[in-house]
């Protein structure tokens, strides 16, 4: 880390945990000034940790520039100079930007297709994500504080081992431009994209999945629920839909507890692919979120790719930390990690 200062980015999406499931099941709705509260938060536990150097993705609700101002700070905190578009291209922008410039860990607050932007351009870099979406898998609900330490402690180099590679899904059109997925990708019996967001576990035609983890909520709790389901790391399922299969009941979105007719289950190994292929048009969902109108007779491969995006282990970050006695002595000790020789 010497002669670059470390750099942590922070990637806020305004719109997570706002989308029509509030209408049409019962997710909560995620104010945006809490998330000016838990950027506030992240930035005080990462310069506890040593980190000098802290960009902030510019957004239309401006999370970084009032988390900014309501805090005192001894490290270089600033709202990223970018083009802005207000979509979720400008977190893979901005993504991109921060890898290029050393960031040594990735924070971000949204959902499951937030951090499916950010992973478009991420790299090697580490992400630290936390939940304020709705389907969340990905992401996980932590608080601010911690997490600001745990992307510290990561990006200054003295807690390597809490950092693991999370599987992708690779979406391979027959024609177009290929595209990923963190979660799941699902094909969609209606026409258009429209809302995006999908609630009517009738219409879903076939699901790919990255894991299957007992407890979780959306198109995976579907394989999670399977009896002979197997939740192996780095290991995905392939689920079909139709009629005279059996009857899986799963939480496809808060409150809404759905049947769903299931004729086919499969695992997937690494490198496994599924050739996705209707004679009627439908739409391609990624990450719970229609994203891609498929036309007639369109094919897609969906490929298991064990190469995906970093994600820090928080409780295993501090784990690290502590056993090295980062957090003895005060909040000097903490600053002064470099001087530390972890195991």
């Amino acid at each position: 880390m010497s002669g670059r200062l470390r750099l942590v980015g922070l990637i806020a999406n305004p719109a997570s945990g706002k989308d029509i499931r509030r209408l049409v099941a019962h997710g909560s709705v995620f104010d945006n000034d809490e998330k000016v509260s838990i950027v506030r938060r992240v930035l005080l536990g990462l310069e506890a940790t040593g980190v000098e150097r802290v960009w902030i993705m510019p957004d239309s609700f401006g999370i970084g520039r009032k988390a900014l101002d309501g805090v005192r700070l001894r490290l270089d905190a600033a709202v990223l100079e970018m083009p802005r578009r207000f979509t979720p291209d400008d977190s893979t922008r901005a993504a991109a930007l921060m890898a290029a410039a050393g960031a040594g860990c990735l924070v971000t607050l949204g959902g499951d297709g937030t951090n499916r932007a950010v992973a478009k351009a991420s790299g090697a870099v580490p992400l630290m994500p936390i939940s304020t979406g709705t389907n969340n898998v990905f992401p996980t609900m932590i608080e601010g504080t911690i997490a600001g330490l745990a992307a510290g402690l990561v990006a200054c180099g003295r807690a390597r081992e809490a950092v693991s590679v999370a599987p992708r899904l690779d979406v391979i059109p027959s024609d177009g431009p290929a595209d990923l997925a963190l979660v799941d990708v699902a094909v969609y019996a209606e026409r258009f994209v429209a809302s995006r967001a999908m609630w009517d576990a009738s219409k879903i035609r076939e699901v790919v999945l990255t894991r299957a983890l007992p407890g979780a909520i959306g198109l995976s709790s579907i394989g999670a629920h399977l009896p002979e389901a197997n939740h192996a790391p780095g290991c995905g399922l392939y689920l079909r839909m139709g009629f005279g299969g059996r009857q899986v009941l799963a939480p496809i979105a808060p409150g809404l507890i759905r049947p769903v007719d299931l004729v086919e289950s499969r695992r997937l190994a690494p490198g496994d692919e599924v050739v996705i292929r209707h004679a009627e048009p439908g739409v391609l969902a990624l990450d719970g979120e229609r994203e891609i109108e498929l036309p007639r007779g369109a094919t897609v491969r969906v490929r298991l790719d064990a190469d995906g995006p970093r994600v820090v282990d928080v409780r295993r970050a501090i784990e690290v930390a502590a056993r090295a006695g980062a957090f003895v002595g005060g909040l000097g000790s903490v600053r002064a990690l470099e001087d530390l020789e972890l195991p």
